[in-house]
């Protein structure tokens, strides 16, 4: 079992608009690259996904994925885990939020899988690295302009 993996940025935007696109599941394709489709999504009675089939192309990873979200902790985080995948075995992640000042938050990506295929654990951790560096990229690209 592979230890999460865990990425940390400064993002130029208010907690408040970092949370609402992070929240926002089915927008993910508009910012992430990774994500190309959002279906199949469940809500609970506060309008939060709860569960979602994402269409996932993280290069060497293409699969498509039923995560379930934890909003226990939110709005300080968002947790998700795998339900059900193809290649996937495991997708166990987090988006935890701190702001530093008015006008900018820390982002805190965590990640952990697992592949249905023999793979090095040193793949992995590198395939989960990538994946998050992407991730957060793109995050701060999109609130940031």
């Amino acid at each position: 079992m592979s230890e999460k993996s865990s990425v940390t940025v400064s993002v130029d935007a208010p907690i408040a608009d970092v949370s609402r696109t992070l929240f926002e599941i089915e927008s993910y394709p508009e910012w992430s690259g990774a994500i190309k489709k959002v279906a199949g999504v469940e809500k609970n009675s506060e309008g939060q996904v709860v569960k979602a089939t994402l269409s996932i192309d993280a290069g060497a990873v293409k699969d498509d994925v039923t995560l379930s979200y934890d909003w226990s902790a939110a709005p300080a985080t968002l947790s998700f885990s795998l339900e059900d995948g193809n290649l996937l075995t495991k997708m166990d992640g987090a988006y935890i939020l701190k702001a530093l000042d008015s006008d900018s938050t820390q982002v805190t990506y965590e990640l952990s899988v697992g592949l249905s295929m023999p793979i090095p654990q040193m793949m992995i951790t590198k395939q989960e690295k990538s994946t998050i560096d992407l991730a957060l990229k793109q995050l701060k690209e999109h609130l940031e302009g």
